[in-house]
Parts: structure tokens; sequence; C-alpha cells
């Protein structure tokens, strides 16, 4: 038997078996891109938590250097080694260092329940990077009315007037979600990739919101908390400074009193 013959007859089930297996390797790469589409979000929604987590051990670990430092300087003014002014700013950013991980805290809470809200869609039949996709696109039609509409163009001219803080702050969310979204076809989106996408789309829809009650001269809902926390603010400031400015004198007359002695 000519050897060629005699190798094909001995190697014929090598052509079976490797189609066999490049079938079964498709089915399983086929398998996880959707098991992977599935959890993207949820995936997306860990990576967000850890981080928010970071943030707020950093953001604790800020405060208690600032609480060192109020003290320190407290009593340096004690034994007059600096003045009034250096006691108020460390104070003050004692008070921006709270606030600071009070945020951090909260967005802490956001991520864990955006991580039970995705756990619970593993279930469902489309994929979050199509939800998120979707979610722009009718964003983006929803700006579209302002800009094809005669009616809604001639109404509210400041929709498309970039030299509006609210349209302009909307333009640069459009231009960041317009870089941020993934292609259709091609590379596999990552975790991290996905997360950043879905909060430009977060931002932008907020945006436009924002953009279309300032030009329809509505009051923004979100300018009175903002208004009523710097009011409260500003009240706490004033009344610490007080408080602060009372402590102080007690200790410039404690002070002179002991030197007196």
């Amino acid at each position: 038997m000519d050897p060629i013959w005699a190798a094909a007859a001995d190697l014929w089930w090598i052509a079976p078996a490797v189609a066999g297996a490049g079938a079964v390797g498709f089915a399983t790469v086929r398998r996880r891109q959707t098991v992977n589409g599935k959890r993207l979000g949820y995936d997306a929604a860990r990576l967000e938590l850890r981080q928010a987590q970071k943030d707020a051990r950093a953001a604790a670990v800020t405060v208690r250097i600032a609480r060192a430092e109020t003290t320190r300087m407290v009593a340096d003014r004690a034994a007059a080694r600096t003045d009034a002014d250096a006691v108020a700013s460390a104070r003050r950013a004692l008070r921006e260092a709270q606030l600071a991980s009070k945020a951090a805290t909260a967005r802490v809470k956001a991520a864990r329940a955006r991580v039970s809200a995705e756990r619970a869609a593993l279930g469902a039949g489309d994929l979050p990077l199509d939800r998120v996709r979707s979610r722009h696109d009718a964003i983006l039609a929803r700006w579209m009315e302002y800009e094809t509409d005669p009616a809604k163009l001639l109404a509210f001219p400041g929709m498309s007037d970039g030299r509006q803080p609210h349209t302009a702050a909307f333009f640069a969310a459009l231009e960041r979600a317009r870089d941020l979204r993934p292609p259709r076809e091609g590379e596999r989106v990552t975790a991290s990739a996905f997360s950043d996408y879905r909060r430009a789309v977060d931002d932008l829809e907020r945006a436009l919101d924002v953009a279309e009650r300032s030009a329809r001269g509505e009051k923004n809902p979100s300018d009175l908390p903002d208004a009523l926390r710097e009011a409260a603010r500003t009240l706490m400031e004033k009344s610490t400074e007080a408080l602060n400015r009372t402590t102080d004198l007690l200790g410039d007359w404690n002070a002179r009193r002991r030197r007196g002695r």
C-alpha cells in the first residue's frame, strides 16, 4: 500500500475529532460570551462597590488626620504658639473632611443597592449593555426633538445655546457618553468600561433634565436642596465660629491669669 494512503488510513479519526472539538469550543465561547454579557451589569456594580468602599476608607482616614490636626492647633493656640485664624482653618478642614466622609458612605450604600438590583436582573432576557444603549438612544432622541421640531426650537432656544451653563454642561456630558459608548460589534466590553459608560449615561440623563428645566424657566429641583444645605451649613459655621471665639477668649483669659501668677 502507498505510504501516504496507509498514514491516512491510520489517522482517519483526527478530522472528525478536530471538527468536534472546534464545535464544542465555539459553543463554549458563545456560552461564555452570553454569560459574561448577562453578568456585565452585576460585575460592574461589584466593581463600583469596591471602589466606593475604598473611597470611604480613604475619606475616614482623612477625617482622623484632620481631627488630629485640629486638636494640635487648639493646643498650640492655648500655648500661644499659633493664632485663631489657624485654628479656624483647621476646624473648617475638619468639617469639609467629615462632609466628604458622609458623602462617601452614602455612595457605598447606593453601590450596595445597585449590586442587589443587578443581581436580581441576572435572569432578565435582555443584556445590560443593550439596556444602557437603549437608554442612551432614548436620551438622544429626546434631545433631538429640540433640534428638529421648529415649535420646540422657537419655544426653547436655550437648548441649542452652548453659552447657557446648563446647556453647555449637557453638551459636555453628551460628548463624554458618545466617547465611552462601546461599539456594537468588536472587542469584548470589560466591567470597568461598562461601568464608565453607564455612569456617563446617568450623568447625561441628569444633565438633559436640568437643561430642559432651565430652558423652560422652571426651578431646578436640585437647586432648592443645595440652597437649603448651604444655608444650614452657613448657619452651622457661624454658630461654630461664635462658639470657637468664646473658647479662644476663655483660653486667652486663662493664659493671662496663669502668667499673672
